[in-house]
């Protein structure tokens, strides 16, 4: 159990939580939620043992391993299979110590250890790290690939593996879908949910913190409140809670407002002070009630973008890729004003391509893409942040677009994507990875776009960022092709989907839900052929080891025979050999012999027991050199 005893955490100056007094328990999978900026981080960097809390205790058992994404991968020379299996660290402990121990020779201590890996289920770690990697997004020939060959976003799902293959008792996921597409952000939830650690994990996700937790802990204003139940069950809560707070907080200000009627009334009066000054410490004493309020932030629309061309995309017969490599071919659209297409497929099926296509950032391999006259593009992507000016303020990137606009108008725009005051001002290269967004969505929605292609504009945005641009879009006029792992936003904007799989791209009749089954589908079949193939490749592994040991065995019945037959030999000689040189140390020990005076015949009879002895001396040399070879050969 996880045990917070009037815990205080700050970071600088900044106080972030005050008087934490929580209990956390075993199996316990909690999605914690709060403003950018609350604390989130600061809490699990804290729980990992890298920062100190300012007062109060926090205890977790000893023993308990806690697990949790690296921000960082270097470029290592490894294989991603293996950089996953690194994840368990005894694993690879007791690996390292069982090469050791066979390289010493020590049975006893290779006895233990395969006890060992038995236990932790170390034999079947490569299929549980070849799952993993299978459920991110990865194929099977990418698991030999050097670490290094991955770009970033492909090595974060790298270290998310790592700290999924940890067996740990807790688990700290600081946003783990925001380098994932859709097929592996439900694989992913399928995983926590069968989780049977300790789960903290802080997402803007709606429906993946619905699917995978069985508490909310909420950051507000430095208190983590607990609530029972998923995300859902914690706004039905929340909001009963401040109905409940906002109806005390009226009542206590109809006390105090009476209170303070008598008091001006009577406090000048002889005859009434005392009744007045025992109001007045009353009303000192009263323990004031905070009006309830939802922190609300962003509030932001489209403009009214102008009128588009019909129809204002069409493709024909596209052919898109990198060089040889085709990604997609045969793609055939045609985008109408109005039209709200959702792109959808599996991780690596062509969505960012046939963005970047739209976007004409990538021009076709074959086929052709008309852009009719007037369409007006507002294109977001995670790679456009990195093009933002990191030493100027989000106003001067907004004077750049608009430069004889006033600076106020420009100022209120800003504060809708909760650039206020000084937060206009400051630099934008020490920004967060939401707050870098949000100020790549300000700056695309001035340009008035009647066509919006957006890939993944909800990473690293909040709940309240999430909630606001989603409404935003539902209630834009124009055009837009949107790719986007977060279901609440699709479900929300989109009229239409398109599925992009398999080398193609073609209308997909149903709607998310509908391709959340599809999906299972898909991931059913590779599976089973996945399984085929195992099959396949064990019974081959089978008769090819049953041929290896044939010929194996043939081999070592080559070498037997010959030794065999050379012991045979060999024995029959000895009984020989022993059994005349027993007789020959009998007569040789008889006084009769060298009482008869015949020197010659002692001479040779004692030269022969000479040769004998040597005779007999070499051969059983010999025959424990083959009985040796021959054990050494084995059974057959």
């Amino acid at each position: 159990m996880i045990q917070f005893r009037k815990l205080a955490l700050a970071r600088g100056a900044r106080r972030l939580i005050d008087d934490l007094s929580l209990q956390i328990h075993p199996g316990w999978r909690i999605g914690v939620v709060g403003a950018n900026g609350s604390g989130k981080s600061s809490l699990f960097a804290l729980l990992r043992g890298e920062l100190h809390q300012e007062q109060g205790d926090l205890e977790i058992p000893a023993a308990w391993t806690v697990a949790h994404v690296a921000q960082e991968t270097p470029a290592l020379g490894c294989s991603a299979l293996d950089y996953v299996l690194d994840g368990d660290a005894e694993l690879r402990r007791v690996e390292r110590e069982l090469a050791a121990a066979e390289a010493a020779h020590d049975g006893h201590r290779i006895g233990e250890l395969h006890t060992r890996l038995q236990e932790i289920d170390g034999y079947s770690a490569q299929a549980r790290a070849s799952t993993l990697l299978h459920g991110l997004g990865f194929g099977d020939a990418e698991f030999a690939r050097p670490v290094a060959d991955f770009s970033g976003g492909w090595r974060m799902r790298l270290n998310l593996a790592q700290a999924l293959m940890c067996r740990s008792d807790l688990l700290l996921l600081d946003e783990p879908t925001n380098h994932l597409d859709l097929d592996a952000v439900v694989w992913l939830e399928k995983w926590l949910a069968a989780y049977r650690g300790t789960l903290l994990l802080i997402s803007h996700d709606r429906d993946f913190l619905d699917a995978c937790v069985t508490h909310i802990a909420s950051l507000e204003g430095g208190r983590l409140l607990l609530y029972t139940g998923n995300y859902g069950d914690f706004e039905d809560q929340h909001a009963a809670q401040l109905a409940q707070q906002q109806a005390l907080f009226e009542k206590q200000q109809r006390e105090v407002a009476h209170l303070q009627k008598y008091i001006d009334r009577f406090r000048a009066q002889a005859t009434k002070a005392r009744q007045a000054q025992s109001r007045i410490k009353a009303l000192a004493r009263m323990e004031r009630i905070a009006a309830a309020h939802v922190d609300t932030p962003f509030d932001f629309s489209f403009p009214e973008p102008d009128r588009a061309p019909d129809p204002m995309v069409t493709l024909k017969d596209l052919r898109l890729g990198y060089g040889t490599r085709v990604i997609l071919d045969g793609v055939k659209l045609e985008l109408r004003p109005g039209a709200r297409l959702g792109l959808l497929g599996p991780n690596g099926a062509g969505k960012s391509t046939l963005i970047r296509l739209l976007a004409g950032e990538l021009a076709p391999l074959a086929g052709t893409a008309l852009l009719g006259k007037g369409v007006v593009l507002g294109y977001f992507a995670q790679h456009q942040l990195e093009q933002l000016r990191p030493d100027e303020s989000p106003l001067q990137h907004l004077v750049r677009q608009e430069p004889m606009t006033r600076e106020q108008d420009l100022r209120d725009y800003l504060g809708g994507f909760d650039f206020r005051g000084a937060m206009a001002d400051a630099r934008v290269g020490p920004f967060s990875g939401g707050e870098k967004s949000r100020l790549a969505l300000a700056l695309l929605i001035r340009h008035k776009p009647n066509l919006l292609l957006l890939d993944e504009p909800t990473n690293h945005l909040d709940l309240e960022m999430r909630h606001a641009l989603t409404r935003a879009l539902a209630e834009y006029g124009g055009s837009m092709v949107l790719v986007s792992h977060d279901r609440a936003l699709l479900r929300t904007v989109c009229d239409d989907f398109l599925l992009v799989a398999d080398g193609r791209a073609q209308p997909f009749d149903g709607d998310v839900d509908d391709y959340l089954v599809w999906l299972d589908a898909r991931r059913a079949r590779e599976n089973a052929a996945r399984a085929d193939t195992q099959a396949a490749d064990d019974k081959a592994a089978r008769i090819a080891a049953r041929e290896a040991d044939k010929a194996d065995r043939q081999a070592r019945l080559a070498r037997r025979r010959p030794l065999l037959k050379e012991l045979e030999q060999l024995e029959r000689k000895l009984a020989g050999w022993q059994g005349e040189k027993t007789l020959l140390d009998e007569r040789v020990a008889d006084p009769a012999l060298y009482a008869g005076g015949d020197g010659a015949l002692v001479q040779s009879l004692l030269k022969r027991q000479g040769e004998l002895a040597a005779s007999i001396d070499a051969a059983e040399e010999r025959w424990l050199t083959l009985q040796t070879e021959i054990e050494a050969i084995g059974e057959l």
